[in-house]
């Protein structure tokens, strides 16, 4: 009974004044819940042990108790709330304040990731790179394995999103490497998520944006399935996200259709707000672009309405490209310029730097300013260069190519793009180098 029902226990024994034992029962139940993906559950049951905990006196084994509760109930919030959200923050904040106290103990080095993570999510990559370099530090100097597993894959995830795509890939690949099943297993409590399958499914957009589709796809699809087989909900609306993301930047409408249709399943049911609001950006985008504009739109706006109330800007650029996008279908292009406009001076995400400044060039060229749109194709291939991001490298250079050929500069273009998709190995069968073969077949056709 007190297995499988610690929660009538915790109710009794606070009855009785019993509060060491009821907080006890209150954290196996909270523990219980989040093992079973009741997210709402965890949360409200650790609440419950932390109200316990306050009756007792302030001691370290209290502080330690109320520790552990904190940095339980941050990982839960990711899902009920979201990784942006303040009750997510001010629970790893307060977390991060007992442990301090409590002469910083290793096993709970799991807040400086949650901290992290938190900070990202809000568009702060700044200090969320500063909180994964102290988890790094730290890690390293008390050989903590799990700590090191937890900073690697942070930080690869921060630098991705920082632009910095060969270092992200080698921390996240650092991140797999060093997990091992077994003696990690409980970082899912300090996460919220399996770090196996997060770390994977970020690692496929690396993959993408260095110009590895084929790899990206199958590191995607992979963390999908270890999810279900862990059958660990929140990792599978996360992976599905990211599988989902990585779908959409692949430009394959049909296969992202069947995901979309697999994540709102999933955060609908569950009711997680981190990764709901994807559900429908994506739908939005898949409906805007197979012609059913004004719903597609509506579903765009409605779902990052919805992220940004979670306190999260952190794919607003990739959400405001795609709206852009379907402002564009619908010739709304001075519509599509300001929001491009808007989204550069209100996030500082580089990841998609490239990618803006190449979609913004298209939009001026469709409204006749050709030096102009050059200039910003040329930032968008300098950036993509700076950033080893192949992906957007292909990309810019397709756009200036085919800008160069229609000026009557046939070999500028043909020199210019034909380096640049010789560098692939991989991937042919993908929009991005099916175009880009197109052009080049047509300037060597010349």
């Amino acid at each position: 009974m007190m297995e499988t029902q610690p929660e009538i226990f915790a109710q009794h024994y606070a009855e009785a004044r019993l509060v060491e034992k009821s907080a006890a029962c209150w954290g196996k139940a909270g523990h219980r819940s989040a093992a079973r993906s009741a997210m709402a559950e965890a949360a409200a049951q650790l609440r419950k042990g932390l109200d316990q905990l306050a009756l007792l006196p302030d001691a370290p084994e209290r502080r330690r108790q109320e520790l552990e509760f904190w940095s339980a109930l941050g990982a839960v919030m990711v899902a009920v709330k979201g990784y942006a959200a303040p009750e997510t923050g001010q629970a790893y904040a307060r977390a991060r304040e007992l442990w301090e106290q409590l002469g910083s103990p290793s096993e709970f080095l799991g807040h400086f990731r949650g901290l992290a993570r938190y900070h990202a999510h809000r568009g702060e990559i700044d200090l969320a790179l500063s909180l994964d370099e102290d988890l790094l530090r730290l890690s390293r100097q008390r050989n903590d394995s799990a700590g090191l597993v937890m900073g690697h894959a942070s930080s690869g995830t921060d630098l991705g999103f920082a632009g910095r795509f060969a270092s992200a890939r080698s921390h996240l690949e650092e991140a797999l490497a060093l997990y091992d099943p077994n003696s990690h297993r409980s970082l899912v409590h300090h996460a919220g998520i399996h770090p196996h399958v997060t770390t994977q499914s970020f690692l496929g957009i690396v993959l993408f944006c260095l110009g590895h589709p084929d790899q990206a796809l199958a590191r995607s699809n992979a963390a999908i399935a270890e999810a279900r087989r862990l059958a660990h909900l929140p990792s599978l609306a996360n992976s599905l996200s990211d599988g989902t993301r990585l779908l959409s930047l692949l430009g394959d409408d049909a296969a992202l259709g069947r995901r979309v249709d697999q994540l709102v399943a999933v955060t609908t049911e569950q009711g997680f707000r981190q990764w709901r609001p994807f559900g429908s950006i994506y739908r939005g985008s898949v409906k805007a672009r197979s012609g059913d504009v004004v719903e597609g739109i509506s579903f765009l706006r409605s779902g990052t309405n919805t992220y940004c109330a979670t306190g999260a800007t952190l794919w607003i650029p990739h959400h405001t490209a795609l709206l852009a996008e379907a402002c564009e279908i619908a010739g709304k292009i001075e519509e599509a310029v300001t929001l491009l406009d808007e989204a550069l001076q209100r996030t500082g995400a580089r990841w998609f730097a490239a990618e803006f400044s190449r979609r913004k060039g298209q939009l001026l060229l469709r409204q006749g300013h050709h030096e102009a749109a050059e200039e910003l194709f040329c930032k968008a291939l300098s950036i993509a260069e700076e950033q080893e991001a192949k992906m957007w490298e292909l990309r810019a250079a397709v756009s200036l190519g085919r800008l160069r050929c229609e000026q009557g500069r046939r070999a500028e273009a043909r020199d210019l793009l034909a380096p640049v998709y010789g560098w692939f190995s991989e991937g042919f069968d993908t929009a991005d180098l099916k175009e880009a073969k197109a052009l080049l077949d047509e300037l060597e056709g010349a």
